[in-house]
């Protein structure tokens, strides 16, 4: 692909002269050719974005329902409904020729993406294929028999239906088979059997000759075989072609952090917040409604009153995001570390990246706290450390004995343990916050994946509070410059002091604080 720089107003992808017959015939497809054509930086970010967060959630629903099921389907169309490659995944309407073939192109282009993004390690390129292998299993069973059967054809995949004749002469061994009932009704698809391995090593199919008879429905099975046979070689093809991209500047950080990216809502610390929660509350909140990964931190800081540098920044981060404002938090960690050390070595060695964290030092940047994947993904802990995901970092019996002291039941922690052993973290921590706050049994289903330690904090508070309440009118204040009347007075000018609502649009930095007010409130009243 070419990337160069075009103007913003054309943000949509283009391709020269692409019409739907000869590059997209069917909206599905094995992205066996690279796109070619121009797309700027922004349209580049998006589309991998947009895909990623689709690839998330056919994950996320994967892992905690079963694939195929009813509940699978609906959540899942949900999920891809809320991006904007809804158009190009799901499309369930018609579309004007234009309007098709640039969801296609989207598509198309999209997956490429990601496929430079993710074809960097073995690990990456094992998630990528497991996530576009599921996802083309759901398009394909979304399809109708006529779009199937074109699909075939515009893949070049030579698998035609057996006919009536040749079906009614094997009836009676279809028939045999386990999962099928009737066979009068269905089509079969006549395939070498080494394209059906996992049909026949589940006996699903009848086999004569060296062909194996495919169901329709089952046709899926044999797709999803050449596809990952494809996509697998390409990754491995793409790594080796890496190398090549990393003199340019402009793309490389972006894909390489990709797999780290955080893609949910926005923790940055706004104004209405700072300040909401002082360092005396923390021990409090700490038990009810820290994540485990900042349990531990704060667990180890109250053991030991030091902290290593990544556990500082993981949990001081994490702590300006529910409101600490710099003032407290300098002297949250000021009193625990001062019992271990004195006041000028705090000072000297520490305060500076408190300060830091909050944009008062240095590149005096206003950092976020860190999300999920940025925890899992960046930086594992080593000897002495506290940060990092316990679900991710933890050793097993630890991980155990620490969620069981909270109160879970065995079969509840079985299943919290089934989530972590099998790789996901995030649902694992998920399901440990619905036992842990009483809205879940311990089954398997999860309502919703944490993706950011500030997102378990918001909504546990939620849930033992009840939602915010909507805070009081604030107040400003009016100087009012008037000439005395009083009796025997010098006519001088004296000054009225008066508290009224603030106007929605002065600007903030006019307001006063609350001890200014009730200094001035007093200066009223005398």
């Amino acid at each position: 692909m070419d990337f160069g720089n075009r103007s913003k107003a054309r943000s949509k992808v283009d391709e020269s002269n692409v019409t739907i017959d000869e590059h997209y015939p069917h909206r599905l497809q094995l992205y066996s050719t690279p796109p070619s054509g121009t797309i700027s930086l922004q349209e580049f970010e998006e589309l991998a974005v947009e895909r990623l967060k689709v690839l998330k959630a056919v994950e996320t629903i994967g892992i905690t329902h079963q694939k195929g099921t009813p509940k699978y389907l609906e959540l899942l169309t949900k999920e891809i409904s809320a991006t904007k490659l809804k158009d190009s995944i799901l499309q369930k309407r018609k579309l004007p020729p234009g309007e098709e073939v640039e969801n296609r192109v989207r598509d198309h282009i999209s997956h490429f993406i990601l496929r430079l993004a993710y074809c960097r390690s073995e690990d990456l390129r094992r998630w990528f294929l497991t996530q576009e292998l599921d996802l083309f299993r759901f398009r394909f069973q979304e399809e109708n028999t006529e779009s199937k059967a074109r699909f075939l054809k515009c893949a070049g995949l030579k698998y035609k239906p057996v006919s009536t004749e040749e079906r009614d002469s094997v009836v009676k061994e279809l028939d045999g088979t386990d999962h099928l009932t009737n066979t009068t009704d269905l089509e079969y698809y006549k395939v070498p059997f080494t394209e059906a391995l996992d049909l026949v090593r589940g006996r699903k199919v009848f086999l004569r000759a060296g062909f194996a008879y495919v169901p329709r429905d089952d046709l899926v099975s044999i797709l999803l075989s050449v596809f990952r046979v494809q996509l697998s070689h390409a990754l491995a093809i793409t790594a080796r072609a890496l190398p090549g991209m990393e003199e340019d500047g402009r793309l490389l950080p972006m894909l390489c952090g990709l797999s780290k990216r955080y893609l949910g809502q926005d923790y940055s610390v706004k104004k209405q917040n700072v300040g909401v929660v002082t360092a005396d509350m923390i021990d409090m909140l700490s038990k009810k409604s820290f994540p485990l990964c900042m349990q531990n931190v704060h667990v180890h800081l109250k053991q030991s009153h030091h902290l290593r540098h990544g556990s500082r920044l993981q949990y001081g981060l994490f702590l300006k995001g529910i409101g600490l404002s710099l003032e407290e938090a300098v002297k949250y960690f000021r009193i625990e570390f001062m019992k271990s050390m004195d006041v000028d070595t705090f000072d000297k060695k520490y305060s500076y990246g408190i300060r830091y964290n909050y944009g008062k030092e240095g590149k005096k940047t206003d950092y976020t706290p860190f999300g999920c994947m940025k925890i899992i993904m960046n930086n594992p802990p080593a000897t002495g450390d506290s940060h990092g995901c316990p679900f991710r970092h933890f050793d097993t019996d630890l991980l155990k004995q620490r969620i069981s002291s909270q109160g879970l039941t065995k079969e509840g922690v079985e299943t919290v343990m089934k989530y972590t052993k099998g790789g996901h973290c995030q649902v694992a921590c998920a399901k440990y916050f619905e036992l842990t706050h009483g809205i879940s049994d311990s089954g398997t289903e999860v309502e919703m994946v944490i993706q950011h330690p500030n997102q378990y904090f918001e909504r546990s508070q939620k849930l033992l509070n009840g939602p915010a309440k909507p805070s009081s009118t604030p107040r400003t204040v009016k100087i009012v410059s008037s000439q005395s009347s009083t009796p025997g007075s010098s006519g001088g000018s004296a000054v009225v002091v008066k508290s009224e609502p603030i106007d929605e649009d002065m600007d903030d930095d006019m307001g006063f604080s609350a001890t200014e007010l009730a200094s001035l409130d007093e200066m009223a009243a005398a």
